[in-house]
């Protein structure tokens, strides 16, 4: 039996190459996804025809009792789950406080933050009654630098790094290794930046900085970072670091 990789929030950029990269490495990986269920299979068969193991759900994050549903499923069905990836996003766009409405404001939090402490409540009493198990976030510049118009994300993001530091403060030594993984730049991924920009844009983005530039995160080397992370010996284990474009400046120095 393969050892298990749940990924949530397995999209065409980050999330689906870390799945790929941790198949490829000899994990089952479930990929889970909140849409476009064609491009979940389309992931699914990409793993399999490149020798891989791999499953695909539609998962609702925020819909109630959804994840932990879906966690008991695989410990029942295909074994325990070894590494958890979160990559679920919680980015709205610049929103003045006057744009920010309760309900977008929520919606960031219940991505960023509640839904990740639900995952936790979720796989970390099985991960601790088994001695081990990694649990990677993803996360953004807005966890260290609130701008102007990021009220939700900055907040959503915050609240995500401090839970991995208590989740860590508490498990760590219980053998369940939290890593906090700031993305502090952009990443060429069409479900993300290219949602965000739109097509032209995207593409135009990608002509100056990206291909052969290396100006825009790759996310098949990225997807390398999170395997080293998983892999790494408990004597010397990373809680944070970040990743950017050897172009872009680190956020301490905008």
């Amino acid at each position: 039996m393969k050892p298990v990789c749940l990924v949530i929030g397995a999209g065409a950029g980050i999330g689906g190459n870390v799945g790929k990269r941790f198949a490829a490495g000899g994990y089952h990986t479930v990929l889970c996804r909140r849409s476009d269920e064609a491009g979940l299979h389309k992931m699914v068969a990409e793993v399999e025809a490149a020798g891989g193991s791999a499953s695909g759900y539609l998962l609702n994050a925020v819909e109630e009792g959804s994840i932990e549903a879906r966690v008991a499923a695989i410990e029942e069905e295909l074994g325990p789950i070894e590494v958890v990836v979160y990559n679920l996003g919680a980015q709205i766009g610049d929103r003045s406080l006057e744009d920010t409405s309760y309900k977008a404001f929520e919606m960031g939090w219940q991505l960023a933050t509640f839904g990740l402490f639900r995952t936790a409540s979720a796989v970390c009493p099985k991960m601790e009654a088994r001695g081990k198990g990694v649990i990677l976030v993803t996360s953004a510049t807005a966890a260290m630098r609130g701008n102007a118009g990021q009220h939700s994300h900055a907040a959503a993001m915050g609240g995500r790094r401090m839970l991995c530091q208590t989740l860590n403060a508490q498990y760590a030594s219980k053998g369940i290794h939290v890593a906090h993984i700031l993305i502090d730049g952009a990443v060429d991924a069409p479900d993300t930046l290219g949602k965000m920009l739109g097509p032209e844009l995207f593409q135009q983005l990608r002509d100056k900085r990206g291909g052969e530039h290396d100006g825009l995160m790759l996310p098949q080397q990225m997807a390398e970072t999170y395997f080293h992370v998983a892999q790494q010996h408990r004597s010397a284990w990373t809680h944070e670091l970040d990743l950017r474009a050897y172009t872009d400046l680190a956020w301490w120095n905008h």
